[in-house]
């Protein structure tokens, strides 16, 4: 029976980092999620004969509910609400994982050596900063709270003397794993840690908060693993962990962003205040869908760059339709995708994806961008920050050394917008006034919408 046990966990771990690869690509995205999913439903129904439960009324109780729930949140939830799902999804995974440790650090029979002790007090720190981080997270997306960085003073000696303390305590929990007042003391300091470790950090960054709250989930799975000696758990919290570290290192490079900077909410030096009237003044030039639909109709190549606005405008099915036509005409139609594009990693893919937008249509940063010179016209639909060219020119700007879609390179740029007003970073986009460029200002749907039709009437 042990055999067993492990053969079925070795498969499960197997499934996992299966599906861990095909999540890296979006064209293999949806095979990779249902491999995880087989794999971890493996486990469960694994540990559940292993442990030799004697009732399962509870379970099945848990199981029904929270299967109800997760079906309701999956098929009603906005595609552009994505994000805020993942945080609070985040938030509930260190949430189990610190059930588990304080429950198991109340019951005698279940922490008796000093590894199970040690995982405790681990489990209970970054389940805790998990859980009230990702909360914050989700409050700040949802705009329950204000998305910009909230400055609370003494901020970063508060934090480190809050690591310092749970530390602490996490230790005398070895010490003397009796007293119960110290496990309750070490949340309650983890949970304010984990608050104002994510109250600073700005919208710009959310992107990166969200794969390192994944990160954490991960590595307090794998330290519950050690609590209950199991070791598929183990296994997928650290896969979960590592590979949620890869990708916030990852996202911070695409931010030109330090890891210690976006966790203590350090936004780059800035020069002086850039004054958006003067970069505006007289050089913005407004277009129409008819003058638009022109020039389409001799462009050769056309790309089309999404962004937040064009998730808040639902307009991914409209583009999609517009991409159509001008193919049904012969022009070359790819997308260009920046990696912090929208709010979380991936946004773009998952929102095209859902407008079936041929996978090899969607294009990376590093290659789209040397092709924009050979763009005949580049439509940028509600990004900002991504196309922003400060961030190669201005030495001085927060964004400055950030990697950018180079949409300001191509022949023309059309920039759909409902108004000049400035993205997560804050900073005006002189891309908007340059000589290059015309402005669609409205509803991102409705102007691809107008545009479709437009193009299809001059044929």
């Amino acid at each position: 029976m042990t055999t067993f046990i492990y053969l079925a966990y070795l498969v499960a771990a197997v499934l996992f980092i299966l599906g861990i690869k095909g999540l890296t690509k979006p064209r293999t995205a949806v095979r990779g999620n249902q491999l995880s999913a087989m794999g971890m439903f493996i486990a469960v129904v694994v540990t559940l004969f292993d442990q030799s439960i004697l009732s399962y009324e509870w379970i099945i109780a848990g199981v029904l509910l929270g299967g109800t729930i997760g079906a309701v949140m999956a098929t009603k939830i906005k595609v552009t609400d994505m994000p805020q799902m993942v945080a609070l999804l985040n938030g509930f995974g260190g949430g189990a994982s610190l059930a588990i440790a304080a429950a198991s650090f109340l019951d005698p029979a279940a922490a008796t050596n000093t590894v199970a002790l040690i995982s405790i007090g681990a489990t209970i720190i970054i389940g805790s900063v998990t859980l009230s981080g990702s909360f914050v997270a989700f409050a700040k997306l949802q705009e329950l709270i204000s998305g910009n960085p909230i400055k609370v003073p003494g901020n970063k000696p508060l934090n480190v003397i809050l690591l310092i303390s749970a530390l602490a305590l996490a230790v005398a929990i070895v010490m003397d794993p009796t007293n119960t007042s110290l496990m309750y003391a070490l949340v309650a300091v983890a949970v304010v840690l984990g608050v104002l470790l994510v109250v600073p950090i700005g919208g710009a960054d959310m992107p990166v908060v969200i794969a390192l709250l994944n990160s954490y989930s991960g590595i307090a799975a794998a330290t519950t693993g050690f609590i209950t000696g199991n070791t598929v758990l183990i296994v997928s919290g650290s896969l979960v962990g590592a590979s949620g570290i890869i990708l916030t290192q990852i996202m911070c490079k695409a931010m030109n962003r330090s890891l210690f900077n976006v966790l203590f909410g350090v936004m780059a030096e800035g020069g002086e205040k850039v004054d958006a009237d003067e970069i505006y003044a007289g050089k913005v030039k407004s277009t129409s869908p008819d003058e638009i639909a022109m020039m389409l109709e001799t462009a050769e190549r056309v790309v089309i760059v999404p962004g937040y606005g064009l998730a808040m405008a639902q307009a991914q099915h409209a583009v999609r339709e517009l991409a159509n036509v001008l193919q049904s005409r012969g022009t070359d139609v790819k997308y260009a995708i920046h990696p912090v594009a929208g709010r979380m990693p991936g946004h773009m893919n998952v929102l095209l994806a859902e407008a079936e937008v041929p996978y090899d249509q969607l294009i990376e940063m590093d290659e789209i961008n040397p092709q924009f010179e050979q763009t005949d016209v580049a439509i940028v639909i509600g990004a900002n920050d991504v196309t922003n060219p400060m961030a190669r020119e201005d030495k001085g700007s927060p964004i400055y050394g950030m990697p950018i879609l180079n949409v300001d390179k191509a022949r023309t740029v059309v920039v759909i917008k409902r108004s000049l007003s400035p993205g997560f970073a804050g900073l005006p986009n002189p891309l908007f006034a340059m000589d290059n460029s015309l402005m669609l200002f409205g509803d991102g749907k409705k102007g691809i919408v107008e545009l479709t039709a437009s193009l299809k009437e001059a044929d």
